[in-house]
């Protein structure tokens, strides 16, 4: 998706929100990018002939590109009519602390704190 496809569906997603909320939508978009956004990631490293899982701190500005992405995914992933009407739900849920976002992020923090044992191979 480019950048004006991006803007165009925010801007429509805007409208949405402003229809069905009382609330002010850049609120509700920041607030669900810093409920979505990780502080810890795995990544795959490979040491003695076994691949391990390996807990990384992630900084701000890649954790919250992750929180985008995973954003834009689960809203793709919702039934509904069209993107900015799913876009608009999964704000609304993840700045609730629901939706298929934040259990992303969840999902997430449970592997790097399942897999602490491995932090010492960063």
């Amino acid at each position: 998706m480019d950048k004006l496809t991006l803007t165009r569906q925010f801007g429509i997603q805007f409208g949405i929100f402003l229809g069905r909320q009382k609330t002010n939508p850049l609120s509700v978009l920041r607030q669900a990018i810093r409920g979505v956004t990780p502080d810890i990631a795995v990544k795959a490293r490979r040491v003695g002939g076994s691949t391990h899982q390996v807990p990384i701190e992630i900084g701000s500005t890649q954790g919250k590109a992750l929180a985008i992405r995973w954003l834009l995914g689960a809203s793709r992933k919702r039934p509904g009519r069209n993107m900015a009407f799913k876009l608009s739900s999964e704000l609304v849920d993840a700045a609730k602390g629901s939706g298929d976002a934040i259990r992303k992020k969840e999902e997430t923090h449970r592997m790097a704190e399942a897999n602490r044992a491995f932090a010492h191979f960063r």
